[in-house]
């Protein structure tokens, strides 16, 4: 019994990649040099509203120290 329920799942398994692998080859794809493009002109247009391009105001800055360490 064992053998068949192996078998069962593996054809089960299969079937699955196989319907994924369809899924996969169906999308449409765009180039490279489009997809790069698209990329440069999104972070150009949002580069002003970055926190890691413009920084965190101090006021807004939820994880500043409260108090600085000093060593002596």
């Amino acid at each position: 019994m064992t053998g068949k329920g192996c078998s069962s799942n593996s054809v089960l398994q299969a079937r699955w990649v196989v319907e994924q692998l369809r899924v996969e080859a169906s999308m449409k794809r765009i180039k490279i040099s489009i997809a790069v493009a698209q990329l440069v002109q999104y972070c150009q247009e949002h580069s002003r509203s970055d926190p890691l391009l413009t920084g965190i105001a101090t006021s807004a800055n939820p994880f500043k120290d409260k108090k600085t360490c000093m060593l002596l």
